[in-house]
């Protein structure tokens, strides 16, 4: 989906409801991380950079397939807090920088491996693609996805029916969750400007797809940290998320499935 949100609004944005995020976003899928342990060279004693790590979501488990040490950039204090308590388990192997990825001093020619996950649309995308290669050394990888619930390829009643509430979004440049031409766009922009940067190869995409079956109350709790409800004024994100609460209980009998899905762009450096 397009950032319907300014990117300095956004990098803030989620610090507030941080344990909510943590409880219902979705875990990444398998899949994803063995690209990262059989391509990316994710492995015990990987240095590893990540950018907006968030809640960690996708930092504990580069620390549990090895990632050693393993720096985290998160620019948001109240978040930066957060993350600290949910990487307490790996004490000594995490490095956290509270910055923007841009303003961020790392040591050049120095990592294995870069990530960023459901994070990268924060950032100036040329700028710091640049900045990622330079931190690199030659033959390391790079690695960003984005998780998306609602799945384009696979439009579901459930979401035909909430992308009105979607459209009616004061902030919501037509996010919908079945926008199928709107998303195939985006794959082929961020391949081709990770092609154009010139010190990337190996370029690929990988999708992953799964499923999760959820009751009212967490498809409501989900929704309000989508970027585009979570900022919109009060009374436009109570009218949304009751529109969506009315939907699953009275449309789907208090539980939907929700369909899922994960884009992962990875590349080597020169």
């Amino acid at each position: 989906m397009a950032r319907s949100v300014p990117r300095a609004a956004g990098r803030r944005l989620f610090g507030a409801q941080a344990a909510t995020y943590d409880r219902v976003r979705p875990d990444y899928p398998p899949a994803l991380y063995r690209v990262l342990r059989t391509r990316c060279g994710l492995a015990p004693g990987a240095s590893v950079f990540e950018i907006g790590p968030g809640t960690g979501k996708a930092s504990r488990q580069l620390l549990r397939l090895g990632a050693d040490p393993l720096t985290v950039v998160e620019p948001d204090a109240r978040m930066l807090r957060f993350l600290k308590g949910t990487l307490a388990p790996w004490p000594g192997r995490v490095r956290f920088v509270r910055s923007t990825f841009e303003a961020a001093s790392l040591p050049a020619g120095s990592f294995d491996l870069g990530v960023a996950a459901t994070s990268f649309h924060w950032t100036r995308e040329r700028t710091s693609l640049r900045k990622v290669a330079r931190l690199l050394r030659p033959g390391g990888w790079w690695a960003m996805w984005w998780s998306q619930t609602g799945d384009p390829e696979r439009p579901s009643r459930f979401s035909r029916a909430a992308d009105p509430l979607f459209e009616a979004l004061p902030t919501s440049r037509k996010h919908r969750l079945s926008d199928r031409e709107r998303t195939r766009r985006h794959y082929r922009r961020r391949l081709e400007t990770l092609r154009s940067i010139g010190s990337f190869e190996r370029v690929r995409m990988e999708v992953v797809r799964w499923d999760r079956r959820l009751d009212s109350r967490t498809v409501v709790d989900l929704f309000g940290t989508f970027s585009n409800v979570a900022v919109c004024p009060r009374a436009d994100r109570e009218r949304f998320l009751h529109g969506v609460r009315r939907i699953v209980d009275e449309e789907f009998g208090g539980r939907v499935t929700l369909h899922a899905v994960a884009t992962l762009y990875t590349a080597r450096r020169r």
